[in-house]
């Protein structure tokens, strides 16, 4: 891990220049229909979620809730919220608040991407499917406590953090002004949105942290192009800016720049979806043929410069369920050419290929292994997307492979939940996944006490996974942000680094945005 400057007395004001560098745009200001990291790191300055993740501990906390109480059977929470938490209009947050968010992401009409977690409380799916209204697994019990039940023993923590489950005012949000004027409970309120350019949130001074946030303001700078953020990051125009392959080895040796580097192993997989509606893909043989076919080191060694570990399978290596006996898949031409002949494409086929630009997990790791798919007879068109558009086209089913980068932690049971068959294809079971082994196993995960049993069950599930290879099985992420040394309070988020809790942060009298 970088360093990162030590401990010092937070200073009040100034402006944080922070980057969100996953595309051209945000998707729009509704974070309930966005699960990039993208559009989360705007919302983690506007927005908050029951949870929030602690970096530096590595788990979950409470955040709009001062006290969670497990029922004896543990799939009964009661949950005191805090006192003190207001939106930015001023009103107080209370359970009627919580209660009307998780119903509204069971919306299946809408296909929110934080369904995926609101899901396990009892009768979310039911609502999802539209047969009620309302979860009845959740209950008012006045206006600061609320109960919640759920359908599996987990620890909720992990399912209510992310920006996709963000607690909106249940009144104002239901406005048609809401979309393009977001209401919060986060540490800053939003001052102004640029489309394409920038997002600039102001400091809530009814922030429920005494004494957070330390800046004026936050200036969120889009920038999606690498050679941008370079250029700006030199000339000092911003805090922060998370580099690809290219930079990291010119910034590493670079006397000056290398002082600022924090690198943190995430917790995200980069793979090649293939979709089973798309024929040679329903073949298992196809779909190991494609990994065998491709020299993914090679790949990792020239184009990501190292700045990655081989994946094998779903889980990260930091994960209780990864299984550090298995093999990646090999390079073998041979052995693919001989699984494609027994598929019945021993003349290959040509399917199309959906990525974005990125230069870590886009067209530019589409172009170098064209040539390798060749080689065994596969051809290879590639469908340029938006970033913004690609989670919109894979959630869909609107494609016929796709490259992403797809969060793997950090709890392997709600990772690996996304290759239950009753997991819709847009919650996260993008490959259409069905497997009655897997299912049998996980449902047996959620069901147990025994922590022992519940990793076994799930690391028999990555490894199953790994076998049927829905994916092409890339890298798992190292990331890497360069800032600059008058930027303080950045935190490891191993979840991903690009989104940060802005409270903590501050600027010294060095920045050129200290007033």
């Amino acid at each position: 891990m970088g360093g990162v400057a030590e401990a010092q007395t937070p200073r009040k004001g100034g402006t944080i220049r922070f980057t969100a560098p996953y595309g051209s745009s945000f998707a729009n200001l509704d974070i309930h229909t966005s699960n990039r990291a993208q559009d989360e790191i705007w919302a983690k300055a506007i927005h908050r979620s029951l949870y929030n993740w602690d970096a530096k501990a590595g788990k979950p906390v409470l955040e709009l809730a001062k006290s969670a109480t497990a029922s004896e059977d543990g799939l009964t929470y009661t949950f005191k919220l805090r006192d003190d938490a207001y939106f930015h209009n001023g009103r107080k947050l209370n359970a009627d608040d919580i209660i009307w968010t998780f119903n509204h992401l069971m919306d299946g009409a809408k296909a929110y991407p934080g369904a995926r977690y609101a899901r396990m409380i009892k009768g979310g799916v039911e609502v999802e499917k539209g047969q009620a209204k309302t979860i009845s697994g959740l209950k008012k019990i006045d206006d600061s406590t609320f109960e919640m039940t759920l359908t599996e023993k987990v620890d909720p923590g992990f399912y209510f953090w992310t920006a996709t489950t963000s607690i909106y005012p249940a009144e104002e949000a239901q406005k048609d002004s809401f979309a393009a004027n977001p209401i919060g409970l986060g540490p800053y309120k939003l001052a102004e949105y640029v489309p394409g350019s920038r997002l600039v949130a102001e400091r809530w001074d009814k922030f429920y942290k005494s004494g957070q946030p330390y800046a004026d303001k936050v200036a969120i700078m889009i920038m999606g192009e690498a050679s941008a953020r370079d250029v700006a990051f030199r000339n000092k125009e911003i805090d922060a800016s998370i580099l690809g392959p290219a930079q990291y080895v010119a910034y590493k040796g670079d006397p000056e720049l290398s002082k600022g580097l924090l690198e943190v192993a995430e917790v995200y997989t980069r793979v090649m979806g293939m979709n089973p509606t798309f024929k040679p893909f329903a073949d298992k043989r196809v779909r190991q043929a494609i990994n065998y076919a491709i020299d993914t080191d090679l790949i990792i060694k020239r184009l990501v410069k190292d700045k990655a570990y081989r994946a094998t399978s779903w889980l990260p290596p930091t994960s209780p369920g990864f299984d550090k006996s298995v093999k990646p898949y090999s390079y073998d031409p041979e052995k693919a050419k001989k699984l494609l002949a027994e598929a019945g494409y021993a003349n290959g086929f040509e399917f199309e290929w959906t990525a974005t630009s990125n230069e870590s997990w886009g067209i530019p790791i589409v172009e170098a292994v064209i040539p390798m798919l060749e080689k065994v007879g596969i051809k290879v068109k590639i469908k340029p997307v938006e970033g913004s558009v690609l989670s919109e086209v894979v959630s869909k089913g609107e494609y016929q492979a796709f490259i992403w980068s797809l969060s793997t932690g950090p709890d392997p049971q709600v990772a690996l939940k996304c290759f239950h068959s009753k997991t819709p294809q847009t919650a996260c079971n993008y490959t259409l996944f069905k497997n009655e082994q897997v299912d049998k196993l996980l449902d047996d995960a959620g069901a147990t006490n025994d922590q022992a049993k519940k990793v076994d069950d799930l690391t028999k599930v990555n490894n199953i996974v790994f076998e049927e290879a829905p994916y092409w099985f890339f890298n798992y992420n190292k990331a890497v942000m360069a800032h600059q040394p008058w930027l303080k309070g950045l935190q490891p988020n191993a979840t991903e680094l690009a989104i940060q809790n802005y409270e903590e942060m501050w600027v010294d009298e060095t920045s050129p945005a200290a007033k």
